[in-house]
């Protein structure tokens, strides 16, 4: 029986990951599709500002988040009604605190900028910044009623209805965003495009997904294990999401909006395969780690380094062809405008070496520990607000994104040390793996000298 089990936890898990797979790339390939018009709609200052607008709704929303899709997840109760139906309860209140929490913080901005407490090269000092702050935040209660089934579908692997809900909901809201670009040459359009994708994610979890339909109550048992396995969630969230973010808050202070434009235009390219990898992590390794946990905790480290193996060697892979032409990718998706984000991109492409160890946070999750986590956000948080200043107070602006980009190698201690604690470690392993490091970076080099052959008007 324990043989035919782990084939049949792979099987469910690789078809959820490639489901996760494709329904991300394809979210991601819309993304930069509507980025690439909407760059030729709308100056880069606007991008600096919704850069900041939404590194405000997510920091706000990541510093009150006690985790309870992955409570869900790992949870024994995990398909309770009664618990599913507290931590919806506690979602929606949540939602509401974050929206007022950004009024606040908006209106704070606003009379700041007009008592001239702002510098007025700070991205931060930008007039609409505090009304695009107040409705990109409305997000925030739109999402705190979306339903449980998600969270409940992660579970058990059954990601088909989900990824099809994100579609819909991304290319509703990249219709929306270049019509109303079109339109009005606004800002707004990105605004109401973001509003729009969560509207329809909300409704469709309703509506489109099978499971156990939410209701408001609340059974304090539930709402207890909420909060013990949430209170290591929320502090790894709040120092985790302050590092995550940490580069457009310090960047917010030292540059302007345009220049904080063409960085944001970099970051979302080294975002988006972030995203796509954190994306398995969390809907594939997360649940099958957690049910090893649950049913087979010798396969452990078995089951780790199978989660492990083919992300390391794409993201190794892809931080050495990025480094190698960066530049290259930033010429052939953008106008001359953006060239500027090349040389940015190419350093930013090194915090891929990082990202890999992704595995390591769900596994700790699956076993109960968020502590360990919570730890390793503190570290990241420690070392990218003490480094990333010092390096742009003696050095400036491109001294401070190499800070970026490296300051997580700081966590690969507190990673190993843990991973020993738990039996984890194949040192082996982790050399092998770095082979596809140097290959990137050759296959990066040679695209880069073949187009610039090909097309010298490039170069």
């Amino acid at each position: 029986m324990a043989d035919r089990a782990l084939p049949t936890l792979t099987q469910r898990a690789f078809r959820a990951g490639g489901w996760s797979f494709a329904g991300f790339g394809l979210g991601q390939a819309m993304r930069l599709g509507g980025n690439l018009v909407m760059t030729r709609l709308l100056a880069p200052e606007m991008f600096g500002v919704i850069a900041v607008a939404t590194m405000v709704t997510i920091t706000l929303a990541m510093l009150s988040d006690i985790g309870l899709q992955q409570n869900i997840v790992q949870s024994r109760r995990g398909d309770d009604p009664a618990f599913l139906d507290t931590a919806w309860v506690v979602q929606i209140a949540r939602g509401g605190v974050l929206w007022l929490a950004a009024l606040l913080l908006a209106g704070a901005l606003y009379l700041a900028n007009l008592r001239g407490l702002l510098p007025p090269q700070s991205a931060y000092a930008a007039p609409v910044l505090p009304a695009v702050i107040a409705a990109t935040a409305l997000s925030a209660v739109i999402a705190g009623f979306s339903s449980t089934k998600i969270a409940s579908a992660y579970r058990h692997f059954r990601q088909q209805r989900v990824v099809q809900i994100e579609v819909i909901s991304q290319a509703t809201a990249l219709v929306t965003m270049v019509v109303l670009g079109i339109a009005t040459r606004s800002i707004w359009a990105l605004v109401a495009g973001g509003l729009v994708a969560t509207l329809m994610v909300t409704v469709m979890s309703h509506l489109w997904m099978d499971g156990v339909s939410n209701r408001f109550r609340y059974e304090k048992k539930a709402l207890g294990e909420l909060i013990s396995f949430g209170k290591w969630i929320f502090i790894s969230s709040a120092v985790g999401i302050l590092a995550i973010n940490g580069d457009r808050i310090l960047l917010g202070v030292y540059v302007d909006a345009h220049t904080l434009g063409l960085y944001a235009i970099a970051v979302l390219i080294v975002a988006s395969i972030e995203g796509l990898l954190g994306r398995l992590f969390a809907t594939v390794s997360l649940p099958a780690l957690s049910e090893v946990a649950r049913t087979g905790p010798a396969g452990l480290r078995k089951a780790y380094y199978r989660m492990r193996t083919p992300g390391d060697l794409l993201l190794l892979f892809l931080c050495g062809l990025l480094f190698a032409a960066g530049d290259l990718v930033i010429d052939l998706l953008y106008d001359p405008r953006y060239s500027t984000a090349g040389d940015m991109l190419k350093i930013l492409s090194l915090s891929l070496f990082t990202v890999r160890f992704g595995v390591a946070h769900q596994i700790y999750l699956a076993l109960g520990i968020p502590r360990f986590l919570a730890i390793i956000n503190t570290v990241r948080f420690i070392t990218l607000f003490s480094l990333v200043p010092l390096l742009h107070y003696h050095a400036g602006l491109q001294a401070a994104i190499w800070g970026i980009a490296l300051h997580a190698l700081a966590t690969l201690p507190f990673i190993f040390y843990f991973n020993a604690k738990l039996g984890l470690n194949d040192f082996r392993r982790e050399l092998q793996v770095l082979v596809a490091l140097p290959v990137g970076i050759l296959c990066g080099g040679l695209l880069t000298m073949l187009l610039e052959q090909r097309l010298p008007s490039w170069t």
